[in-house]
């Protein structure tokens, strides 16, 4: 059974972005997926979130519950069964502080996490972020300064053109323990606020991997920061691989 709807607000949501090459992102992906292309390479990166107050919709603030969390994704597009272009992102993991998530995603609402450590030093103009999972597969680290522009070697030429491609993406199909099915969920904001970081670090176990990005394959674009966003996670339909 699925909670059709949880709502909460995102404290914070770092999205770390890197630019990559679309051939070797297309092996990365589930049939029926192609890469979402800006000026011609594919996108990729880590939405590290911490939310608040998240509690199925109806209950008091009072009652929800708040969470550390990371979900390595990559941008796509895929055709429906209607046989509409849409478009969001891939999820091939999902990390969590939380045992209620690591226990209840996947089950009772969608996305199959694992469980990690975070250490977080947040002082609203820097930001010190390190994930280091259970599993010992992953392990995350950035560090980073609120910024007035997008770094001047980011493929987006402003601050708007980059929200407009993320604020576009908004639906995520994760990886489950069924090779043929992807857990679906849709991020619903009453607002949609994003600004730039100075990222001086980022490190990812997941993308520095050269046995999934070979040396040339990717590189660190751009950072962008949300704070204090109502938001709204609803079930989607799970999208079922072709084989």
């Amino acid at each position: 059974m699925r909670l059709p709807t949880i709502n909460g607000t995102i404290k914070r949501r770092l999205l770390i972005n890197f630019r990559a090459d679309p051939a070797t992102v297309q092996t990365l992906l589930p049939a029926g997926f192609q890469p979402k292309l800006h000026k011609g390479f594919a996108m990729v990166g880590i939405c590290l979130i911490r939310l608040e107050e998240i509690r199925p919709k109806g209950l008091p603030a009072l009652l929800g519950i708040s969470s550390e969390n990371a979900a390595h994704r990559i941008a796509v597009e895929w055709t429906d069964a209607d046989g509409i272009a849409r478009e969001g992102v891939f999820i091939p993991r999902r990390d969590t502080n939380s045992c209620l998530n690591a226990l209840a995603g996947g089950r009772i609402f969608p996305g199959e996490h694992h469980h990690s450590e975070f250490a977080v030093r947040d002082t609203g103009d820097t930001i010190s972020l390190a994930m280091k999972s259970a599993d010992k597969e992953c392990s995350v680290e950035v560090e980073a300064t609120i910024a007035e522009t997008l770094p001047t070697t980011s493929i987006f030429v402003s601050l708007a053109e980059a929200s407009r491609f993320f604020e576009n993406g908004c639906t995520g199909y994760s990886v489950t323990s069924d090779p043929e099915r992807l857990d679906g969920i849709v991020l619903k904001t009453e607002k949609w606020v994003m600004n730039p970081l100075s990222v001086s670090r980022v490190h990812s176990d997941y993308f520095a991997n050269e046995t999934r990005f070979p040396a040339g394959s990717i590189h660190f674009d751009h950072g962008l920061i949300m704070r204090d966003i109502p938001h709204e996670w609803h079930s989607t339909a799970d999208f079922q691989v072709v084989r």
